[in-house]
């Protein structure tokens, strides 16, 4: 995600990219440098929802020596037991090598972020992190949302296996209409559109049917394929799943 990158322009490290959701790369890029070593990953990649392999990346980590850093905005709500996150899922909640980065503003609804991890950590963000010490703080409002978000998900942990139910649902009926869509992990369902123009119009025209989709295109896509992004609820029905689908197919691009 462009926040990861930010953060690692921010950081001053030396810093390498290695090949998508590959542990044995990642090993030998971490195998190749002394000091300190971090990685970064996100549990849930944005852009396709496929997850991160984060029980083999935590294992070479701890090989090599290393700490890592998940950023879970799409975990968290999703995945895990009562939607705990992918940490939670991966077995990896908690342990003090593990770092995660969750926003507010997907499954609970709100805005902000913030930071779990060991309490040195913490700490150290609270006394050191220039983005944190000179920035406005949270709106109470926001914070209330957010707060309410994750009082409800402990009422209701169900929500959590709902949304992916939803998710595969929509991949499957995607898939069956003809549309060349990605098998999801969490929520994010993407669906592949043949040119740039044509899923910007492609996304428009589902605005005009009701329906509200996410668009990825050149340059915010680093591999040049144009997608839609849609992004399942636990609260919707099996009804309003179908049309989803059928709008979708409906105004899908011919060429």
């Amino acid at each position: 995600h462009a926040s990861i990158v930010d953060g690692c322009r921010l950081s001053r490290a030396e810093t390498a990219v290695v090949p998508h959701a590959d542990p044995e790369a990642v090993r030998k890029t971490l195998r190749g440098h002394e000091g300190r070593k971090l990685a970064v990953t996100d549990s849930v990649f944005s852009v396709d929802g496929d997850a991160a392999p984060l029980a083999a990346l935590a294992a070479v980590c701890r090989a090599e020596g290393a700490a890592l850093l998940v950023d879970d905005a799409h975990g968290l709500g999703v995945l895990g037991a009562g939607g705990r996150g992918a940490l939670d899922a991966a077995g990896l909640a908690g342990d003090a090598d593990v770092v995660a980065t969750l926003t507010l503003s997907k499954s609970l609804g709100s805005q902000g972020g913030a930071v779990l991890g060991p309490a040195r950590v913490i700490d150290h963000l609270v006394n050191t992190a220039r983005t944190f010490i000179f920035d406005t703080g949270l709106a109470p409002a926001a914070v209330g949302a957010a707060l309410g978000g994750l009082r409800l998900l402990r009422r209701e942990p169900e929500r959590a296996l709902r949304a992916r139910t939803v998710a595969t649902a929509l991949y499957e009926g995607l898939t069956a209409a003809g549309l060349t869509a990605v098998r999801p992990d969490a929520a994010v369902v993407s669906v592949r559109a043949p040119s740039a123009d044509a899923a910007v119009r492609w996304a428009a025209d589902c605005r005009t049917a009701g329906m509200a989709v996410g668009c990825f295109r050149p340059p915010s896509v680093p591999d040049g394929i144009s997608r839609l992004r849609l992004t399942a609820r636990a609260d919707l029905t099996d009804e309003q799943v179908a049309r989803a689908v059928e709008t979708v197919r409906r105004t899908a691009p011919r060429s």
